[in-house]
């Protein structure tokens, strides 16, 4: 890590350090923290941001994904500026 090299596996945090992990314990974190965050905050809780070099099919899930999986309307692009 640091050496510009890209990243081939997932990494997690475990008391304050990064740590290899495989696929399945990163996305179970990912999907926990964002169940805790609407938990916590209803949609409120997340936000996402998407970008003007994806397509048009990756933005129209990222925006499905945000406001029928996690319930917000929070999602804006660089789209419009």
């Amino acid at each position: 890590m640091g050496n510009g090299t890209r990243l081939t596996e997932p990494l997690v945090r475990d008391g304050g350090a990064l740590r290899t992990a495989t696929w399945d314990e990163a996305l179970d974190r990912a999907a926990a923290g964002l169940r805790a965050a609407v938990e916590r905050n209803g949609g409120d809780g997340v936000g996402l941001f998407s970008c003007s070099k994806a397509t048009n099919e990756m933005n129209f899930i990222a925006q499905k994904f945000m406001r029928q999986v996690l319930g917000s309307n929070n999602i804006d692009s660089c789209n419009r500026t």
